[in-house]
């Protein structure tokens, strides 16, 4: 008797459909705060799932995450850290500490770890919160059990961060403008162009394309809070020759 297997449709030649992973996310300081950027790609094995994943998610008016690893997962979290961090402004009547923020984010990897240790759900994000004591932007990344550590400069996650960590390196021992002393607009074209490259070495990396209306997501930190860089603006910064 014939049966009709029904099988997801993403498999790994077992009965485990493959997971979907969205990488390659980094953020960096420039002149006027922290720039967070990641592509929009999503994967599963060799298949392209999406290139409209958004992987940096503002979590209150200063604090920003940025997703590396399995979505359903890191969307789960950022919304625990959302509602959490809302609970205490208004049941408090005041933000939570800097401190705090940094550890709400190490306990939900840690109560992640048994999905991590099977390999399963893993996430290793990094978290851009302002740091009301120094009065500037912090940057802090983790690894997928919880740990964490505060980035001096800048910080990547993913399987496009190899390439840029290295460029990054780079740029701010030898290069011209530093990051650090970047405007927002070599910022942004320089954010941009990292995806484009580490989108030659990494399949996982969706890039830029402004011909195909492919761009990234870009927030930045500053003392205004967070804002949001449209298409429209990186196209223009990309192209624009006065900042090449």
């Amino acid at each position: 008797e014939n049966k009709l297997s029904l099988r997801p449709s993403l498999t790994n030649g077992t009965s485990s459909p493959v997971q979907t992973q969205a990488t390659t996310v980094f953020a960096f300081h420039y002149a006027d705060g922290v720039l967070v950027a990641g592509d929009r790609r999503a994967t599963a094995g060799n298949i392209i799932v999406t290139d409209k994943v958004e992987k940096v998610i503002e979590i209150d008016s200063t604090s920003l995450l940025a997703i590396a690893g399995v979505p359903a997962t890191a969307f789960e979290m950022a919304r625990v850290l959302q509602t959490s961090f809302e609970y205490y402004r208004r049941s408090q009547l005041q933000n939570l500490s800097l401190p705090a923020k940094v550890r709400s984010l190490a306990r939900l990897l840690r109560e992640n770890l048994p999905m991590t240790m099977q390999g399963i759900g893993v996430v290793v994000p990094l978290f851009i919160t302002w740091d009301h004591a120094s009065n500037l932007p912090q940057i802090f990344f983790y690894d997928p059990l919880g740990a964490q550590f505060q980035a001096v400069g800048n910080a990547t996650s993913g399987s496009g961060s190899p390439t840029i960590r290295s460029i990054l390196s780079y740029q701010e021992k030898y290069g011209s403008p530093v990051p650090s002393k970047m405007s927002l607009a070599e910022a942004t074209q320089f954010a941009l162009r990292l995806l484009m490259v580490a989108s030659e070495f990494d399949s996982a990396t969706g890039g830029v394309n402004p011909e195909t209306h492919l761009f990234a997501t870009i927030k930045t930190l500053t003392k205004r809070g967070v804002e949001t860089m449209s298409d429209e603006q990186q196209r223009q910064f990309l192209q624009s020759k006065e900042v090449a």
